[in-house]
């Protein structure tokens, strides 16, 4: 199959594909599944582009990926690093995010992501040490690649969201700089994050400052000072703003809101788990804060109904629903 016949997707869509399909091949799966798949599905020309890709796919090979799914998935948590998943993903052609299908240089590195030299599935975190005293937390599922040689210090992020602690140990005079998708952000000596966003790269800076140059852009870089935050394309950066209140908390375990949407927080914490959380309209606009634990999701849900009118329903093992009251 060529690029040209299938649009580049990006692997967070991918893999929000396979979590549908692993949802609507259920036993459990009904009419309200279906009208929130049917939703998602249209409410983005990518989506529909990785669901008509996995729909061509399926009609080559008729009903086989129905039996080779249901023994994939058969007792198998719906993570990027689980092996039997991958193995269904694959022969869906999904897998790795659509990596053989999206642009050279764009969201097509998650094939890549499963070689790369640290990486972390869904809700995972980890913390890698580096020989000039760097630190590099990988958020959940990322990946990068490193190259420290006493002339560089390379970091390539392939997938997801670091938090870099820059070292001044043996082979720190050597530039510090974190590759995207979308070019180079240079650390000045300093703590800052970097995340890999669909299009876009997004970097937040807590101490010190980072200098940001796009891919193809033109003119001068972007000086980003600490407590400033910016997104970038590869022709440009946008205008630097305040960074948002508790944005490293990940770093620490914790994700820290202060008077946010339901919604919203459900939607960043679906980030942290495996499979889908669907928020109903009626309750998305509902307000909460708080400080919760991210090594343990499902007590994050059950706690809900404690300081919200709103019950938590699971469906399947992967997929929640967060409704009104009864």
């Amino acid at each position: 199959m060529s690029r040209a016949q299938h649009p580049a997707f990006s692997e967070g869509v991918a893999q929000q594909a396979a979590d549908w399909l692993t949802v609507l091949m259920s036993d459990e799966a009904g009419e309200q599944e279906r009208r929130d798949w049917l939703r998602w599905r249209e409410m983005d020309p990518e989506h529909a582009r990785a669901w008509a890709h996995i729909e061509a796919f399926s009609q080559r090979f008729g009903n086989l990926h129905k039996g080779a799914a249901a023994q994939a998935l058969a007792g198998a948590p719906v993570r990027p690093a689980s092996g039997k998943r991958r193995q269904l993903l694959v022969w869906l052609g999904v897998a790795g995010g659509a990596g053989m299908l999206a642009a050279q240089g764009g969201a097509g590195d998650g094939a890549r992501g499963l070689l790369a030299d640290h990486r972390t599935a869904t809700g995972e975190r980890r913390d890698v040490a580096l020989a000039d005293g760097s630190v590099v937390s990988l958020n959940t599922a990322s990946a990068v690649n490193l190259r420290f040689d006493g002339r560089q210090r390379w970091i390539e992020l392939l997938a997801g969201e670091i938090m870099v602690n820059s070292g001044h140990g043996a082979g720190s005079d050597a530039p510090l700089v974190v590759a995207t998708h979308e070019g180079l952000v240079r650390a000045l000596g300093t703590r800052f994050s970097v995340r890999q966003l669909d299009g876009e790269s997004r970097v937040a800076v807590f101490e010190s400052a980072v200098e940001i140059r796009p891919g193809d852009g033109v003119g001068a870089p972007l000086l980003l000072p600490a407590g400033h935050s910016a997104t970038f394309t590869r022709r440009h950066a946008a205008a630097p703003h305040a960074v948002e209140p508790y944005l490293d908390a990940w770093s620490r375990g914790q994700m820290i809101v202060d008077d946010v949407t339901l919604g919203e927080f459900l939607a960043d914490l679906s980030r942290y788990r495996p499979g889908l959380i669907h928020c109903a309209p009626e309750v998305a606009r509902l307000r909460l804060s708080g400080v919760f634990p991210l090594f343990d999701t499902e007590r994050i849900l059950n706690m809900l109904p404690n300081s919200l009118p709103v019950q938590v329903r699971s469906r399947t093992r992967y997929w929640v629903s967060v409704e009104p009251a009864p």
